[in-house]
C-alpha cells in the first residue's frame, strides 16, 4: 500500500524547486530559460534543488508562450566518421554552456531526408539548427526562413552564405595537399576520393586537388581517378589494384585520412614500402592519423574549433535575437607533414 501510494504522490513544481533553493519561482524560471543571466552559484544551487526534487517542466505548455525549448537540431550526413563525431561534440558541449540540449540526427547524404528531418525538429519547437555544409535543397532554406529560425552552417567556410558559414575552405585543403606533393617533384600522381553526390565537402576537395595538379600541368589518367566508398576496406581493395601494375603512381592523394589509412595497407599488400616507394597522403587529420605507421602526411581541418565557434555563433544568434545577423567564419586548414610522403626514388 506505501508504494501505492508514493507512486501517487504530487509531482515537484516549480515553487518547490524555489523553496528548495531558496530563490523565487521567477529566477527558477530564468534558470531554465536564460541561464546565462544568473551567477554560477545561483545556477549550481538551482540545479542542486531540480535533482532533489526531480522536478520536469512541461516543455508543451511552455512552447506554446512563446518560451524557448532548450534544445538545438543538429544535422549531419552520417554518424559514421570520427570527424563527425568530433564536431558535434564540441558543438555540443560548447552549447551546453548555455543552458542548450541537442537533437541529433543524420540524413545519410540525402537532402529529401534531410528536409523530412527538418520539419521533424521544428515540430519539436527547437531554437535552433544546424546544417553541414552549404548545399541544401532549396526546400530546406525556404522553410527555415518561413520559421525564422536561427541556423547556422557547419563544415564548410563560405564568405557570402545564406546563412553564416562556419568551416574550413575545402578548397584550399584540397590544394595545399596537392602542392606538397608536387613540391616534393611527384609528376606520376593518382587521386582516390569517396563519391561526391550531395557531399559539397568531398567536391570542394577534389576541385581543390585537381586544381592544383592542372595548374602544374599534371595529367591525371583516367585509371589513376579512383572514387572509393568512405571505408579502410574498400581503399585497400582499390588501392591495391592500383599499385600492382608495373607502371604505377609515385604518389596518391585521397580525398581524406580514411582512404589514406586504407590506401597505406593497399601498398603494404603489394610488398610497396611509404614512402620510399610510394607517396600517400589524406586530409583531416583524423584521430589516430599521428599514431599509424608512417604517420599520414594531410591537412588538419580544426573539428574541434569548428564545433566551438559554431556553437558560439547559434547560440548567440538565439540568445541575442536582436542581434540576428551573424558572420560567418574561416577555420583554416593547416598543412601536417609527417613520414608517409617524401621525393620520389
Amino acid at each position: 500500500m506505501a508504494q501505492t501510494s508514493d507512486k501517487k504522490q504530487k509531482k515537484a513544481d516549480i515553487l518547490d524547486v524555489a523553496k528548495a533553493a531558496r530563490v523565487s519561482a521567477s529566477t527558477v524560471s530564468r534558470y531554465f530559460n536564460h541561464p546565462e543571466l544568473l551567477k554560477p552559484a545561483t545556477r549550481k544551487r538551482i540545479d542542486s534543488a531540480v535533482r532533489r526534487t526531480g522536478y520536469i517542466r512541461n516543455r508543451a505548455a511552455q512552447t506554446i508562450h512563446g518560451i524557448r525549448s532548450g534544445t538545438i537540431g543538429v544535422i549531419v550526413p552520417t554518424l559514421d566518421h570520427a570527424i563527425f563525431a568530433e564536431v558535434v561534440q564540441a558543438f555540443s558541449d560548447t552549447v551546453a554552456e548555455q543552458g542548450f540540449t541537442i537533437l541529433l540526427a543524420s540524413h545519410g547524404y540525402d537532402q529529401q531526408r534531410e528536409y523530412a528531418i527538418l520539419r521533424k525538429f521544428l515540430e519539436h519547437r527547437v531554437d535552433g539548427v544546424v546544417l553541414t555544409g552549404l548545399d541544401h535543397d532549396d526546400a530546406v532554406f525556404q522553410l527555415l526562413d518561413s520559421q525564422h529560425i536561427p541556423a547556422v552552417l557547419m563544415w564548410n567556410y563560405a564568405p557570402r552564405s545564406r546563412y553564416p558559414a562556419i568551416g574550413a575552405d575545402n578548397a584550399l585543403a584540397g590544394r595545399l595537399i596537392a602542392e606538397h606533393v608536387l613540391s616534393l617533384g611527384h609528376t606520376n600522381i593518382a587521386c582516390m576520393f569517396p563519391p561526391t553526390g550531395g557531399n559539397d565537402r568531398a567536391q570542394d576537395r577534389r576541385q581543390g586537388v585537381l586544381g592544383a595538379l592542372q595548374t602544374a600541368g599534371i595529367d591525371l589518367p583516367e585509371a589513376w581517378s579512383l572514387q572509393t566508398v568512405y571505408s579502410i576496406s574498400a581503399s585497400k581493395k582499390d588501392a591495391s589494384a592500383l599499385f600492382s601494375p608495373r607502371n604505377r603512381p609515385t604518389a596518391l592523394i585521397c580525398g581524406n585520412d580514411i582512404l589514406a589509412t586504407g590506401a597505406l595497407y593497399g601498398a603494404a599488400a603489394c610488398g610497396l614500402r611509404v614512402p620510399e616507394d610510394v607517396t600517400i597522403v589524406g586530409i583531416g587529420d583524423f584521430k589516430g592519423s599521428a599514431e599509424i605507421e608512417p604517420a599520414i602526411t594531410t591537412v588538419r581541418l580544426p573539428a574541434r574549433t569548428i564545433g566551438q565557434e559554431a556553437g558560439r555563433a547559434l547560440a548567440h544568434l538565439i540568445t541575442q535575437a536582436d542581434d540576428a545577423s551573424g558572420t560567418s567564419l574561416h577555420c583554416a586548414p593547416q598543412l601536417i607533414i609527417r613520414k608517409s610522403s617524401a621525393s620520389p626514388k
